[in-house]
């Protein structure tokens, strides 16, 4: 049964954290509230723009003799997540979007990027929400990597960011992200 009231919900950020980065083969969590295994770092503030996860089948549609469609066939299913990290100035997050093995701090926070065309590899990503009714919910990705890197914008009068697409690769059980949501404590 409909009931706007228990069941539509926003997808606010967690005031603790929203998204966390860590090593493929990281402990994963399996609930919405379940600490985090300590290989997995923040990332900082993400722009009002929020999440995205795409995750729309494509298909090739079969005709026969005389135009009638009849059968369609799914030939792809891709899953992506899109964010704009706004913490342009934190180490932890120019690891993420350039290789951290880019990324050098001096010891006084001054930073060297080297932006090299290094391939990024996967990583296991973590997002936690906080839905209607004060319930948890929590996107994990075992493995996702980022596919993708908008263009980043300079300006006086917006922050800048590093808009990303993640992609899910399946896991060994052919899920390529979990959702967990538990109700309010």
């Amino acid at each position: 049964m409909a009931n706007v009231v228990t069941n539509v919900t926003a997808g606010k950020p967690n005031v603790a954290g929203a998204i966390y980065v860590a090593p493929l083969g990281s402990t994963l969590p399996t609930t919405a509230t379940a600490a985090l295994a300590a290989e997995f770092v923040p990332l900082g503030y993400v722009s009002e723009d929020g999440l995205t996860n795409s995750n729309s089948p494509s298909s090739t549609d079969v005709k026969a003799w005389g135009g009638d469609t009849v059968l369609s066939l799914q030939t792809d299913r891709p899953d992506s997540f899109k964010f704009k990290l706004i913490e342009t100035l934190n180490e932890d997050v120019l690891g993420e979007v350039y290789g951290s093995s880019n990324v050098a701090n001096d010891g006084h926070d001054n930073l060297t990027i080297s932006v090299k065309s290094d391939e990024l590899t996967g990583r296991a990503w973590v997002i936690d929400m906080v839905a209607r009714g004060n319930r948890a919910k929590r996107i994990v990705i075992p493995n996702g990597k980022i596919s993708a890197l908008g263009d980043i914008a300079y300006k006086d009068n917006e922050a800048v960011g590093y808009d990303l697409t993640i992609t899910d690769m399946p896991d060994s059980s052919g899920v390529y992200h979990y959702e967990y949501i538990q109700a309010a404590q």
